[in-house]
């Protein structure tokens, strides 16, 4: 009877156990799509569509191909499916949290900072592994990527070690602790998701940021256009824009002359700025709003 009653409590206890791993499976299960759903919009306010799907010809999400012509030659975004030949479905969360953070491939090369790890690296734990979990769920693409068209010396990534000694500063963001919720809020889309000083501020030589002119235009941005001043700066910035002038811009890509964006900046309102939030809306402009405005006239190239 002895022997029989530890039987019994061994195959519960056995039987418990494998209702208890069951449970945890299902909860993990559960969880993912919550992880992914707020990794779509990490994903979205990271402008990942505009860089990595060639919208132009009609190409699939995220399977690369786009150009960007840059002083340097032109970069093509590569393809982020979790395609495991020619995407980063070979990859672990953990290549992808070092690509972000430190600017590594997943082989360890120095990654073109083209791509904006200068701004990716002050993103969040949660927010890196939700976009993670994001990307896994997208499509797979079997396509190839386009090799750079970037002469010598700027195309030997060993050299990007050197730069990334001059240039980058890796580091989670840090929330000002004399700035409100609010600010602080847009201060992270601004500098860590959206990566706006990554076109809106004016570059070196060597392609590094010009720090004291943060997000006070730019004369070479992408496809060499130039790139506005959006400090509140009223005569060369957006310091006479109301919040509704700035809500208008983000949202529809509208300016208070009542003309439209165009070009790479038509892209990011599409897929990046007009999917923000309401409360992220107004955090961004809370925060351009308390920045120090810098007098930078931006000429815009005129269409002939």
């Amino acid at each position: 009877m002895r022997t029989a009653a530890c039987i019994a409590a061994v195959l519960f206890l056995l039987g418990a156990g494998i209702h208890a791993t069951q449970a945890q499976e299902a909860s993990a299960v559960a969880a993912s799509p919550s992880a992914a759903s707020r990794g779509q919009y990490v994903f979205n306010l990271a402008g990942c569509t505009s860089c990595h799907t060639d919208e132009k010809n009609k190409g699939p999400l995220l399977a690369g191909g786009v150009p960007l012509k840059t002083p340097f030659g032109t970069f093509y975004g590569p393809n982020i499916t979790p395609d495991p030949t020619y995407g980063i479905g070979a990859w672990s969360e953990a290549d992808f949290v070092r690509a972000l953070r430190e600017g590594r491939g997943r082989d360890g090369a120095h990654l073109f900072p083209v791509f904006p790890f200068t701004s990716f690296t002050r993103m969040t734990d949660e927010d890196a592994k939700d976009l993670w979990a994001y990307l896994r769920t997208v499509p797979a693409v079997p396509t190839p990527n386009k090799p750079h068209d970037v002469g010598f010396p700027f195309n030997v990534r060993l050299g990007q070690m050197v730069w990334k000694w001059i240039f980058f500063s890796p580091g989670r963001f840090r929330p000002d602790p004399a700035k409100s919720a609010e600010v602080n809020r847009g201060a992270y889309i601004v500098q860590a998701l959206s990566h706006c000083g990554e076109c809106h501020t004016q570059r070196n030589l060597l392609g590094g940021v010009d720090t004291a002119k943060a997000l006070a235009g730019n004369t070479r941005g992408p496809d060499k256009d130039a790139v506005p001043n959006i400090t509140p700066d009223p005569d060369t910035g957006i310091g006479k824009w109301s919040d509704a002038d700035l809500t208008d811009l983000l949202k529809d890509g509208m300016t208070p002359e009542g003309d439209f964006v165009g070009g790479s900046m038509a892209e990011v309102v599409r897929n990046t700025t007009g999917k923000l939030s309401g409360a992220d809306a107004r955090a961004v402009i809370a925060y351009l709003r308390s920045l120090p405005p810098i007098r930078n006239k931006v000429e815009e190239k005129k269409s002939p």
